[in-house]
């Protein structure tokens, strides 16, 4: 399940919303992919403005990964900062629909957890 929060701040401007908003709930940003960069460092012509930030807060990370390390295909979450229609959209894959793939039902309340700061990051960053 995609979890979607739309905003009318410039692409920028949410960009540097959303680092603040992350470092304020106690997670980190490990890596930010800029697409069309990416794209054309390889020769290919990618028009559209696409980033996507790597997030972690690493005391959850611990708790999944000391009951499933195969959860590390998974991590880390990732928030996707794009312009959709006008608008600029954070986006992120639910940590609760990933954790099911997985058979760790009693990590569910760890998905539940990040889940909720993820969403609450992204609204944040939006305003």
């Amino acid at each position: 399940m995609l979890r979607i929060v739309e905003s009318k701040k410039s692409l920028t401007e949410l960009a540097a919303d959303l680092e603040r908003a992350v470092t304020a709930h106690k997670f980190g940003v490990l890596g930010i992919h800029d697409l069309r960069a990416k794209m054309a460092e390889k020769g290919v012509v990618f028009t559209r403005e696409c980033r996507i930030y790597e997030v972690c807060n690493p005391h959850q990370a611990k708790k999944v990964l000391e009951a499933n390390l195969e959860i590390s295909t998974a991590l880390p979450c990732r928030i996707s900062l794009y312009e959709e229609r006008g608008r600029t959209r954070l986006a992120t894959i639910s940590p609760t629909a990933l954790i099911s793939l997985y058979p760790n039902p009693e990590l569910k309340h760890v998905a539940e957890e990040v889940e909720a700061t993820l969403v609450a990051i992204m609204k944040e960053a939006a305003g």
